[in-house]
């Protein structure tokens, strides 16, 4: 029988700065009399009192303000033969499926229909994610609301050779397998472009800053680059200067499936010249993963930032250098994810469509804003279109990546080094987010590469951090931060 509760609004207005609790003062009007109590429960109507629910209790303090209930017992996922009825509906140990989601009320289903609470029973679970802010046990853990914690991405070795610590510095803690029905990361791999191979081992890091730039989410993120993953003074890896490269000589084919989506042409900002190097991707580096995607979400966002030192002298060259977020799901909805797979590209107001890379400072996207305004592309002998850019906002993101280095020395013949005015050795997009959409409970492949193009020389930097999953729909593509 349900359980008749107070109602939290009682007894007359009292001063806000007596009695109870010493008297501190909410800012509140007074609901209760200080030192009062009563009865409280937050779980759904009709379940106090069932099984082993039971109300709490709550009193009033000094400021005239209810307290949090304590010592209430509210519903939690049914645990089958122990004669209990955890999810206080009655029937203990029932093993139902009401809500068709894949989980029994003995399988980790907290919530199987509306009485119990939840307005979409089929996205409460324990294949689901603790969706911020709606009041419900999505995960069905027994706690409402709870927040996610990043800690897993804590003491994790700067150059670690298991991929699944790359996952955790990005904020993907969970793992699954493939047989449960958890969500999370089944598998993590490096592999070349290609899908086989091995980048080299100094071409991927953990880092807790790279130079002027920080973590968005937990303690760490992931740093790609065509050359060392290092900033200056940091190391395993270390340190090697971007302007001029870093020449690893690896080689790879690109991504089979983008490229054939892309009419074996490689994608490139409007106005700027083809790559020359075909379809080899050079000093390339890839994290795979291999992720069960939580029943009640439908798509995730990640923060990423591109830095090259191929900016300003190769903007809109041939030595675009590419940076792919490749997504793989069966999501067929709208908005549609691109029908090349990545995420990591910017359609403009007109709908022209930029690749990240170092060619969103030609045009004036508004994407390249870590750098100096003034002449890019000023290594013409060599092909490049001349441009100038006006949206650089600041160059503290560059600070200590060496692509802050002023003046830099030319590396080889019609290299000009640098374009006057605009004289550092680098520039960079800053915190951008890529997004995309998914189908609740697949599984996603996520694959995440850069690599120069045309040659090896004069490095790029991608750092990848915070993936979120949301419960709503995305418009999938890259959109400044």
């Amino acid at each position: 029988m349900a359980l008749a509760l107070a109602s939290g609004a009682c007894g007359p207005k009292v001063s806000n700065n007596s009695g109870g609790d010493g008297g501190v003062d909410s800012g509140l009007s007074p609901v209760c009399n200080p030192g009062e109590s009563q009865a409280c429960y937050s779980g759904p109507a009709g379940t106090a009192g069932v099984g082993p629910c039971a109300a709490g209790n709550q009193t009033c303090g000094g400021d005239g303000q209810w307290k949090p209930c304590v010592d209430e017992v509210v519903p939690k996922a049914e645990v089958c033969g122990n004669g209990v009825d955890e999810n206080c509906n009655g029937t203990p140990d029932e093993n139902v499926d009401a809500d068709g989601d894949g989980f029994t009320t003995c399988g980790g289903d907290c919530c199987d229909s509306t009485s119990e609470g939840c307005a979409t029973p089929a996205l409460v679970n324990a294949g689901a994610f603790e969706a911020p802010g709606n009041m419900v046990d999505d995960d069905c853990d027994g706690t409402v609301d709870n927040a996610v914690t990043a800690s897993c991405d804590t003491g994790l070795a700067s150059n670690s050779a298991n991929a699944i610590d790359y996952a955790k510095a990005i904020e993907l803690c969970q793992t699954a397998t493939a047989g449960d029905k958890k969500w999370g990361v089944i598998s993590a791999r490096f592999v070349l472009p290609s899908g086989s191979g091995a980048p080299d081992a100094n071409q991927k890091s953990i880092r807790p800053v790279f130079g002027g730039t920080q973590v968005q989410g937990g303690s760490s993120f992931v740093v790609l680059s065509t050359g060392n993953a290092a900033a200056v003074g940091q190391t395993s890896p270390g340190y090697a200067a971007p302007q001029g490269g870093r020449a690893i000589g690896s080689t790879s084919a690109m991504p089979s499936d983008w490229v054939a989506a892309n009419q074996n042409n490689l994608p490139n900002a409007p106005g700027c010249p083809n790559p020359n190097g075909g379809l080899t991707a050079h000093d390339p580096v890839m994290l795979e993963l291999t992720v069960r995607v939580p029943t009640n979400a439908k798509s995730f966002k990640l923060s990423t930032n591109f830095l090259s030192s191929e900016y300003p002298e190769w903007t809109c060259s041939a030595f675009n250098d590419f940076f792919v977020v490749l997504l793989d799901s069966t999501w067929t909805g709208q908005p549609a994810n691109p029908t090349d797979r990545n995420l990591a590209t910017y359609t403009s107001p007109t709908m022209q469509k930029y690749p990240v890379g170092v060619n969103l400072a030609f045009g004036n996207t508004g994407l390249f804003t870590q750098c100096q305004n003034g002449q890019t592309g000023c290594a013409t002998s060599s092909g490049a279109v001349p441009g100038n850019i006006t949206t650089c906002t600041s160059t503290a993101g560059l600070a200590g990546t060496g692509m802050d280095v002023t003046n830099p020395a030319p590396q080889f013949a019609n290299d000009p080094g640098y374009c006057g005015t605009n004289n550092q050795a680098g520039g960079g997009t800053g915190w951008l987010v890529t997004q995309g959409n998914v189908v609740g409970g697949e599984t996603i492949k996520l694959r995440i590469a850069l690599w120069d193009t045309s040659d090896g020389y004069y490095d790029s930097v991608s750092i990848i951090d915070k993936f979120e999953w949301s419960v709503e729909v995305s418009q999938p593509g890259t959109v400044i931060f």
